[in-house]
C-alpha cells in the first residue's frame, strides 16, 4: 500500500563524511577551499576589512604550503589547544617543521602555559595517572576524581614541556588574534556564524546540492565594518548567556541598538525577546515588561498584555489587547487575542460581543489495538487507510510546501541585492524577512499566473526534474516521488493551490508549518482530503487549528482523525 515517510533535512553522519573525505581528489582540498574564501572577501569585502587584516592574508599567501595547511587544519578544528602526536597528516607532513613558520610569525604558541582544566581536557587518564603519581592517586580512579588533585598539585600554569621535558611531542595554542581574525572572515563570507569549512566538502562530496545563483560584487551580507562587529558581538554574547552567564551583565553589555542594519536589528530583538522570557520566568515581571516593551520581535506584545493581566492591571491589559486587535501583528497574535479579549472583558464587567460561530471541519474516531511499543500513531493510521484507490500518504508540511517551492523556484532564488551573497545558500538570506514578499511581489505573481492554466503543472513537474536533489527551503525531496507528484497535480484544484501557496508567504516563518499529517487521494475523482492524526491524549496545537479554519473557510476538504485505544491502559 502506498504511503511514504519523509525528513526534511539532510544529514551527513559525521562518520560518513569523514570516511568520504578520504575520497576527495586532492587531500590539500581545505587549503584550496580557504584560499578561495580569502579570495572572495578581497575581492568583495576589503573595504571592512583593516590594514592589519589585508597583511595578514598577504602574508598567509605567502608562507610555505605545510605552514598553511596546519593552520587551516587548526582553524577548522574544534578549541585552540593540539597535541603534535594527533597531527598526523600525509599531506603536510612532520607537524614541528609545519609550525615553525607560524610560531615564528606568531600565530602559534608552541609551548603555552596550561591551567589544571586544559590539562584535564589534553591527557589521558593514564597521563594523568604518571603525572599525578606523587600525590598515590589510585589507579581505580575515574578520570573525574582526578581533576581536584591536578588542581592541588599545580596551582599554577604550567607548560607542556616542563611537565615533560623528554618528550618529543608539543601542545600548540593558535593565538587568539588569529582564531578571532578567521572566525570574523567565515562570518563575512558564510553571513551567519553556524556554516562553516565543511560546506565545500558536503558540496564537492555531492551530500549537499546548492542551486547556482548569480552573486554580484554588490551582493554583499555586510556593508559595513561596523555591522561586522555588531553581528559578532551579538553572537557572542548569546553565547555567554546560552552558558549561563547572568543575564543582568549580558543587558549592560547588550547596550542600545546602535547599527541601522534591518538583519542585525531582527536578530537583536529576538535574542532580546529571549531574554525578557527569562526574566519572566523567574517572576521578575516588571523587567521583563521593559525588555518586550523595547524590541519588537513578534510575540512581545502580547506577552505584555499577559504580564498586565498576572499583576491584576486589567485595564492596562485590555487596552493594549484592544490595540493589537485592530492590526494583529499575524495569524497567532489574531487567534490569541480571540481568547484574551472576552476574558478581559468579563473581568472588566464589560458586555461580551456577539460570538462569532467558527467554521466546522469533519472530526472522526478510530480505534485501534493499543500497541505493545512505542510506534508512529499517523504512520500507523496510513498504512490502515490507504488503498490502491484511494492512497493515502503521510506527508505533514513536506507537500504543500514542496508544490510552492517548486512553482515559485526561479523567485525564490532570483539574485536580489543582499539576498545571497556565496555559494552554499539553501535559500535567500532575507526569507524571513518582513519584505520578502514585497520585495520579489512581481516575480511571485507572474509564478502565480500559471495557476490559471494547466501551466502550473508543466512548470512544476519541470523544476522537479531539473531541480532534484538541490538545497531549497520549501522543497522536501525525501518526501515526494513522481508517482506522488502526479497525484497532487490531478487531485488538488489550482485554486486550493493559490489558497496554500498566498497563506505561505503572508507568514514564511510560522505558515510553513502546522499542515495536517496525512493526504488522501482519488485520482479517478479528480479530489483529495487532508488529515490531522491525533493520538489518544493529544490535542490540535494552535497552529494547526489556524491551519485547519483557514482550509474550511476557503472550502478545502481537512478532517481531524482522533485515535483511541481499544484496550484500556494496565
Amino acid at each position: 500500500m502506498p504511503q511514504r515517510c519523509f525528513s526534511g533535512t539532510h544529514t551527513a553522519p559525521a562518520a560518513s563524511l569523514f570516511t568520504s573525505m578520504k575520497t576527495l581528489p586532492n587531500p590539500l582540498y581545505y587549503l584550496e577551499n580557504f584560499h578561495l574564501v580569502l579570495d572572495w572577501i578581497r575581492s568583495r569585502y576589503s573595504d571592512l576589512l583593516i590594514e592589519d587584516e589585508l597583511a595578514w592574508i598577504d602574508r598567509f599567501s605567502a608562507m610555505p604550503q605545510n605552514a598553511r595547511a596546519l593552520l587551516v587544519r587548526f582553524v577548522m578544528r574544534k578549541g585552540n589547544l593540539f597535541r603534535s602526536g594527533k597531527l598526523v597528516y600525509d599531506e603536510i607532513g612532520c607537524p614541528h617543521e609545519a609550525a615553525c613558520a607560524l610560531v615564528a610569525a606568531g600565530w602559534v604558541d608552541a609551548d603555552p602555559l596550561l591551567d589544571p582544566d586544559l590539562l584535564y581536557g589534553l591527557l589521558k587518564k593514564a597521563e594523568l595517572l604518571e603525572l599525578l603519581k606523587p600525590y598515590r592517586p589510585s589507579a581505580s580512579a575515574k578520570k573525574t576524581d582526578l581533576l581536584d588533585l591536578l588542581h592541588e598539585a599545580f596551582p599554577e600554569p604550567v607548560s607542556f614541556g616542563r611537565l615533560h621535558p623528554e618528550s618529543t611531542e608539543r601542545i600548540y595554542r593558535l593565538s587568539d588574534k588569529v582564531e578571532k581574525l578567521c572566525r570574523r572572515l567565515r562570518l563575512m563570507f558564510f553571513g551567519n556564524p553556524y556554516q562553516d569549512w565543511t560546506e565545500f566538502v558536503l558540496a564537492d562530496l555531492g551530500i549537499y546540492l546548492y542551486e547556482k545563483v548569480r552573486i554580484d560584487d554588490e551582493s554583499r551580507g555586510f556593508r559595513r565594518r561596523e555591522d561586522v562587529d555588531a553581528y559578532l558581538h551579538l553572537h557572542a554574547l548569546r553565547e555567554r548567556f546560552d552558558a549561563g552567564e547572568e543575564a543582568e551583565i549580558i543587558l549592560r553589555e547588550l547596550g542600545e541598538p546602535a547599527i541601522d542594519n534591518e538583519w542585525i536589528a531582527g536578530r537583536r530583538a529576538k535574542f532580546l525577546y529571549q531574554i525578557a522570557q527569562f526574566h519572566e520566568q523567574r517572576g521578575e515581571l516588571s523587567l521583563a515588561m521593559d525588555l518586550y516593551r523595547q524590541c519588537r520581535y513578534p510575540g512581545a506584545r502580547l506577552r505584555c498584555v499577559r504580564i498586565h493581566e498576572k499583576t491584576g492591571d486589567h485595564h492596562a491589559a485590555y487596552a493594549l489587547a484592544q490595540s493589537a486587535e485592530e492590526a494583529p501583528e499575524n495569524e497567532a497574535e489574531r487567534q490569541q487575542l480571540e481568547r484574551i479579549l472576552p476574558r478581559l472583558r468579563r473581568k472588566l464587567g464589560l458586555p461580551k460581543n456577539p460570538i462569532v460561530s467558527a467554521k466546522i471541519f469533519e472530526e472522526w474516531t478510530l480505534i485501534l489495538p493499543r500497541p505493545e511499543q512505542d510506534y508512529s500513531v499517523e504512520m500507523e493510521v496510513c498504512r490502515l487507510l490507504s488503498t490502491d484507490n484511494p492512497p493515502v500518504y503521510y506527508v505533514e508540511n513536506a507537500m504543500i510546501n514542496s508544490l510552492f517551492g517548486l512553482l515559485c523556484w526561479d523567485a525564490i532564488f532570483h539574485p536580489m541585492p543582499g539576498a545571497f551573497f556565496h555559494p552554499f545558500h539553501t535559500g535567500p538570506a532575507d526569507l524571513h524577512a518582513p519584505d520578502f514578499y514585497t520585495r520579489r511581489k512581481e516575480l511571485f505573481d507572474a509564478c502565480f499566473s500559471q495557476l490559471d492554466s494547466d501551466a502550473y503543472k508543466t512548470a512544476i513537474r519541470k523544476r522537479f526534474t531539473e531541480k532534484s536533489g538541490r538545497q531549497s527551503p520549501f522543497v522536501f525531496w525525501g518526501a515526494l516521488d513522481e508517482e506522488m507528484l502526479e497525484l497532487a497535480l490531478d487531485c488538488i484544484p489550482a485554486d486550493h493551490l493559490r489558497h496554500w501557496f498566498n497563506r505561505v508567504l503572508q507568514d514564511i516563518k510560522s505558515n510553513r508549518n502546522g499542515f495536517p499529517d496525512l493526504i488522501q487521494f482519488w485520482p479517478q475523482e479528480g479530489r483529495y482530503r487532508m488529515i490531522e492524526v491525533k493520538a489518544p491524549g493529544d490535542r490540535l496545537q494552535d497552529n494547526q487549528l489556524r491551519m485547519l479554519d483557514f482550509a474550511i473557510r476557503h472550502g478545502m476538504p481537512v478532517s481531524v482523525c482522533y485515535v483511541v485505544w481499544s484496550e484500556p491502559a494496565t
